[in-house]
This record gives structure tokens, sequence and C-alpha cells, in this order.
């Protein structure tokens, strides 16, 4: 089954898919276009040339899981992508994308954030000070 929640990863491919692709096919151009393993867990996600259709592929442990939707109306927003083929999303956005709420119209109010320093990445940066 497939879930969004924040533990995963979401790559969204920049290009258009054509949507009659099936698991190797989608597998195949996350190996080829995002440069990734499409065995590692993270979830990639196509969408067609007309954007009201969208493809989301994981490999669950013990194969490959599609969940398609198709729009009957309206489309997709797609995000702003910068000169590379795919672009990490948060499960916050991916959300939004999939219920048709305007990205652009989201605003997040400011949180705090805890950044984990590991003690062996913490000792290794004092000792190379020394």
């Amino acid at each position: 089954m497939l879930s969004i929640n924040t533990t995963q990863r979401y790559f969204i491919y920049s290009g258009l898919t054509d949507m009659r692709k099936g698991f190797d096919s989608l597998s195949g151009l996350v190996r080829e276009a995002f440069k990734m393993d499409p065995l590692s867990g993270d979830v990639f996600i196509f969408l067609s040339r007309t954007k009201n259709k969208i493809k989301l592929l994981q490999f669950q442990g013990d194969g490959f899981a599609v969940y398609y939707k198709r729009l009957e109306k309206g489309t997709f927003e797609v995000p702003k992508f910068n000169s590379s083929s795919t672009v990490l999303l948060s499960s916050q956005q991916l959300l939004l994308i999939m219920e048709g709420i305007q990205l652009s119209s989201v605003k997040k109010r400011p949180r705090y954030e805890h950044h984990f320093v590991s003690k062996i990445a913490m000792n290794a940066s004092v000792a190379a000070r020394c």
C-alpha cells in the first residue's frame, strides 16, 4: 500500500511521461533520468503531457507499487524546476498537488527545525580544527 508520510522522499520528474509506461519502463526512467536506484524505496512521480494524469512508483521491499490517478477535470500543478530533471518534494507539497491546491498560494508559518548533529561528525570537525 502506498502511503504518503514525512519519512519518505518524493522525487518528481520534470519531463513529460507516456502514461502507458508500466513498472519496468518507469523504473528504467528512474535509472536514466533520475540517476537513482528505483529499489531505494523512494517515491518517483511522473505527470502526463496534459498534466491530468499522475503516476507514483515505489519499490516496497518485495515488489513495485504504482499509484495512478486521472482527473476528470483540471490539471495537477507542476512545481517550478531549475536546470535539474528532478525535484525533491516534501510530503506536504505532494499532498497539496494531489488535492489540487495551488502551491504559490500556500504560505507556511515559521516553525522551529532542530538539526541533528551526530557525535561522530562533531568530533571529526573538532579534530580537524586542532
